[in-house]
């Protein structure tokens, strides 16, 4: 068998996607995200003068060897844009692998170790009241968990607050927006929403929190702390985590579990925070971390210390991502929970899938592969749109972190 042509899929169905296309000469296809959000073209450049040439006449068997060869071979290695054009490639040739096998995906990966697989969506609201009823909804949805964000007074277009109730995509413009950040505001508000969640609904459900690498260690220890009453399932992102031992200080002074890892590309990005047990929830993604042959090792180191996974799942991660990661999930031991931001009736005619949702929980299909395929006629009605994340300023002006 070998690699008889590959292409590039770019769709903006609601949001852009970058869908890599493999063939064979034998006639099976598989298909991977290489999607990476306001950075699109980047990633599809890499991949048709970098990536695809080097692929025509490989054999698609050799996953382990292709992955090597894309990641070593390469002396300016590791980022995201490499990243993804690898997690691209990888996602693909497990696809066609488990299509040969006539498997579904989790079976080439060991297996079940569960039946289904819980997710928690994403509730906010523009203030605490708006957040609490948004609450109320994931819950009579069937939600186990949900993450909560809320506006807050004074600071001008919080992190976390969508446009409409199920659906949030952040990258709105042809240049960044600019939004607004004050840590003293927040600190003084963000409890006062888990106090009223928990007045609300209970301690029945698990409750979430993202706070988007906005504050300093100290800040987020200050946070986890407070927020230490209302017994958080994860405070994710709390402080940027480029200095690992950064960590170290907000463990010390709080025991809200902690989740980072949705941007991280590799393993060495965790291996210090995940060893000295400084968190407590691996956020990796399929796309980000290099594929499903990386996300493995992430995911063993983790079972070391006892970290388990949480991947990354907003709509930025096409549903090619979702269906691989949900196989994944199904499969690896050490699962902690899965991120699940519904995508937009368009997105889902654009990519047909096989995975579903009950009951608060997500169900990988049974196709052969990873059970996620595009309608090209489909997605060419939906060109390219330039859309950018947004940035963040302090009331001074200061450049702060999205």
């Amino acid at each position: 068998m070998k690699i008889q042509s590959a292409k590039v899929i770019v769709t903006c169905p609601g949001r852009n996607f970058v869908t890599l296309k493999i063939e064979t000469d034998q006639g099976v296809h598989g298909i991977g995200d290489a999607t990476l959000n306001g950075r699109e073209l980047s990633v599809v450049s890499y991949l048709e003068d970098h990536v695809i040439p080097c692929l025509i006449g490989m054999d698609p068997q050799r996953i382990e060897d292709i992955w090597q060869y894309l990641y070593r071979g390469a002396y300016w290695r590791r980022g995201p844009v490499t990243m993804r054009a690898i997690a691209a490639v990888d996602m693909a040739l497990w696809d066609i692998k488990a299509k040969m096998a006539g498997m579904p995906l989790y079976q080439l990966l060991g297996g079940r170790s569960r039946d289904g697989v819980m997710v928690y969506g994403h509730a906010n609201g523009s203030d605490i009241a708006e957040t609490v009823e948004a609450v109320g909804h994931y819950i009579d949805m069937g939600y186990k968990a949900i993450r909560a964000q809320t506006g807050v007074p004074g600071i001008k277009d919080a992190y976390g607050v969508g446009r409409g109730k199920l659906y949030y995509e952040p990258a709105d413009a042809s240049l960044p927006s600019v939004t607004g950040w004050d840590t003293r505001k927040a600190l003084n508000y963000v409890p006062r929403l888990f106090e009223e969640l928990r007045k609300t609904y209970g301690f029945d459900h698990h409750l979430l929190h993202d706070g988007h690498h906005r504050y300093t260690p100290q800040e987020a220890a200050n946070l986890g702390k407070m927020l230490e009453p209302y017994q958080l399932f994860w405070l994710e992102d709390c402080t940027p985590a480029e200095n690992q031992e950064a960590f170290k200080l907000v463990r010390q002074h709080t025991v809200t579990p902690l989740a980072v890892g949705e941007i991280f590309n590799t393993i060495w990005d965790c291996k210090d925070l995940i060893q000295n047990q400084l968190i407590d929830y691996i956020r990796a993604t399929v796309v980000g971390a290099g594929g499903l042959t990386h996300l493995r090792r992430i995911a063993d180191l983790a079972s070391l210390y006892q970290v388990r996974t949480g991947c990354h799942g907003a709509t930025d991660l096409s549903p090619v991502t979702m269906g691989c990661a949900l196989h994944f999930d199904t499969w690896v031991p050490n699962f902690g929970i899965q991120e699940y931001m519904r995508h937009t009736e368009e997105t889902d005619a654009v990519f047909p899938h096989d995975y579903r949702f009950d009951a608060a929980m997500m169900y990988c299909g049974e196709t052969p592969g990873h059970g996620v395929d595009i309608d090209e006629a489909l997605a060419a009605k939906y060109p390219y749109k330039p859309a950018y994340l947004p940035v963040a300023r302090l009331e001074d002006g200061t450049m702060w972190n999205w």
